[in-house]
């Protein structure tokens, strides 16, 4: 095996299972994700402007923890 290179198809599905899993562990820490949102407002809702990255956020973290009265535990 040494210095064998590693076949193409090999690392397409090597670097598609690796953003597979980054992007589970991003959503069970609660961190959305971006790049997904764009891609999903550009393709599905061309008539709309998809928002910049700290708007994002912000709205993710209001809607998963209750909006501006900050964090709350139920």
């Amino acid at each position: 095996m040494g210095t064998a290179l590693v076949p193409l198809g090999h690392h397409q599905a090597h670097k598609r299972a690796w953003r597979r899993l980054v992007q589970t562990a991003r959503l069970c820490c609660g961190v959305p994700d971006y790049d997904n949102y764009v891609r999903h407002v550009l393709e599905k809702h061309p008539d709309r402007e998809p928002m910049d990255y700290k708007t994002f956020f912000r709205e993710r973290q209001e809607a998963r923890f209750g909006g501006k009265g900050g964090f709350r535990c139920c």
